[in-house]
């Protein structure tokens, strides 16, 4: 399971619910419905990490819930 914040939101243009990865730059994922949105965006996750593992990439480590002033 991952520590990394992600957003869902329902995509009027798209027609699905996006499920975003703030702290990853460009980690995102959608789906049909919110489950499968998060469920696609934890995979994206460790699909982010594998590769910035790979190119040697820095993986930012999680904040958790962003909170903001």
């Amino acid at each position: 399971m991952n520590k990394y914040e992600i957003i869902v939101y329902w995509s009027h243009e798209d027609q699905r619910f996006i499920a975003e990865v703030p702290e990853l730059s460009g980690c995102m994922a959608d789906g049909e419905n919110q489950i499968e949105a998060l469920k696609n965006a934890n995979l994206v996750i460790d699909e982010w990490i594998e590769t910035a593992i790979q190119t040697k990439r820095n993986i930012p480590i999680p904040k958790g819930r962003l909170l903001f002033a």
